[in-house]
């Protein structure tokens, strides 16, 4: 019989497990929130214009990563050529970063997890979010918030935020030695706010690079980007910037109202980028990511402790570094150890 195996959240690193556990090998179901897969690599359409408001693109950091993307999932792919450069506190922008490949799709990076999920032939279950989790003997049960349960499954593959991830373990219907130990290390990973915001202008900004990143995290802007740099993203004579304000400042404004966030934002974007124009975009666009970035990790010999139970993990939090390919590895990785238990 073939096994069947339930992930919940359908990120990209979710995504990445049923790739690597492929058609008819493994029988997968992904539970995912929301109305789409993709989580934070988060793409939105305006008019004419494409733009990746959550994760910004991917990287070559990881070789199989590169390797998957170049080979297996290349159909629309586009390179962002320009380079990454840095400012600091004071708003100094300097040239420089290490910069490898960055790749996202001309339909926006969030195709990624569409292309990883139907490659795999999984089930997904979207439009609610996983409230339950049981085991009764060497089986698990899924409920969802609409009410419904599925069941049985072999094994549980378990990718939302590690806070959240926490919680679920929590109130599972599961005992083990560990699962105490497990659950606070869950709730203990410090995560990062961040506003996002999308500011449009029916003009050329002229720049030599892409993106510019805050590398003393002492600015009210964390990362700024030019969406028009990605290949069939913005309409030629036109801009769109997208904006990442600090982690402090954005958990200063959890509660506000996304509009006021985009007209405090302006000011402080024309002023780094020495430009008054930027103060007055034709329309923006904004998200606020209350779970945006780990900081750090839980012990992997934690995490390995209850596979015996048909139990794993997957996502940015895993690998304790935020990056779109750390997430996608760790889910690769899932899959791979989940494939040998059932070979």
């Amino acid at each position: 019989m073939t096994p069947r195996v339930a992930v919940v959240g359908g990120g990209v690193a979710g995504a990445a497990v049923a790739h690597a556990l492929g058609a008819d090998r493994v029988d997968v179901t992904i539970f995912e929130r929301a109305d789409r897969v993709g989580g934070r690599t988060a793409t939105r359409r305006r008019g004419e214009a494409v733009y990746d408001y959550g994760a910004n693109y991917v990287t070559d950091d990881d070789e199989r990563v590169a390797e998957l993307l170049a080979e297996e999932l290349s159909d629309g792919l586009v390179d962002i050529a320009e380079p990454v450069w840095t400012f600091d506190a004071d708003g100094q922008i300097s040239e420089g970063r290490g910069n490898g490949r960055k790749w996202t799709y001309e339909g926006g990076v969030e195709t990624l997890a569409g292309r990883l999920v139907d490659r795999s032939d999984a089930t997904v279950e979207t439009g609610a979010e996983v409230t339950g989790l049981g085991r009764d003997g060497e089986e698990w049960m899924v409920e969802t918030s609409d009410g419904r349960v599925f069941e049985p499954f072999d094994g549980v593959v378990l990718t939302p935020p590690a806070p959240q991830t926490g919680e679920l373990l929590a109130d599972a219907d599961w005992d083990h030695d560990r699962k105490d130990a497990l659950v606070g290390a869950l709730r203990d990973v410090p995560y990062r706010t961040i506003w996002s915001l999308a500011l449009h202008y029916p003009d050329e900004l002229e720049r030599p690079y892409y993106a510019l990143v805050n590398t003393d995290r002492d600015h009210e802007i964390g990362w700024l980007s030019r969406e028009e740099c990605k290949p069939g993203h913005v309409p030629d004579g036109e801009s769109l910037l997208i904006v990442q304000m600090a982690p402090d400042w954005s958990a200063e404004r959890y509660d506000a109202d996304g509009a006021d966030v985009v007209a405090e934002a302006l000011p402080i974007v024309a002023d780094l980028l020495d430009d008054d124009r930027l103060a007055d975009p034709d329309w923006t666009d904004h998200q606020r990511w209350g779970l945006a970035l780990p900081d750090d990790g839980v012990d992997p010999a934690l995490l390995d402790a209850v596979d015996e139970d048909g139990l794993w993990f997957a996502g940015d939090w895993v690998a304790g570094e935020a990056r779109s390919h750390a997430a996608i590895g760790t889910g690769l990785d899932a899959g791979d150890r989940i494939r040998e238990r059932f070979e």
